[in-house]
């Protein structure tokens, strides 16, 4: 599976965002001189996360953009399908699509391999949140980290 710079540029600008955001919009000038990313390509991304309803502008002085609801509740998959980039694995047309990838039109013999890594990846990006990205806590990290929680709650 490959990501392309779409998908993993807007996870990167919604950390930035994330991190620097707080209490302030954050413009999009900032964002792309921090992670060093074109501005005209961050424009294109932030006009899709608007509309998914995963920031909102603010314009005048001190103008640019704020996360739309917490960061503990914005998966990353959202983002990733935000700017239309599909999270599947197999090089299918679409995941339902009855048409498989080969010339015949049949499915590969390694088909439902991809398309169960393809769920695989869909699960874990859904599971990890922006806090989660910013906090350091994907993966194993992750689940160090909610151990942890629960066994302070106990």
């Amino acid at each position: 599976m490959r990501l392309s710079t779409k998908g993993r540029y807007a996870v990167m600008a919604m950390a930035d965002l994330t991190r620097h955001g707080g209490d302030r919009a954050v413009s999009l000038a900032e964002i792309a001189t921090r992670q060093e990313i074109s501005l005209s390509y961050l424009e294109q991304l932030f006009a899709r996360l608007r509309r998914a309803g995963l920031v909102r502008s603010v314009r005048g002085p001190g103008g640019g953009y704020r996360l739309a609801r917490p960061a503990a509740e914005t998966p990353v998959a959202a983002i990733v399908l935000a700017v239309d980039e599909p999270i599947r694995a197999t090089r299918c047309v679409g995941q339902a699509s009855p048409q498989g990838c080969m010339v015949s039109g049949e499915r590969c013999i390694t088909h439902h391999l991809w398309e169960d890594l393809g769920a695989e990846i869909h699960a874990f990006l859904t599971s990890v949140s922006l806090e989660d990205v910013v906090m350091k806590r994907t993966g194993a990290r992750r689940r160090i980290g909610h151990a942890e929680a629960l066994g302070a709650a106990a």
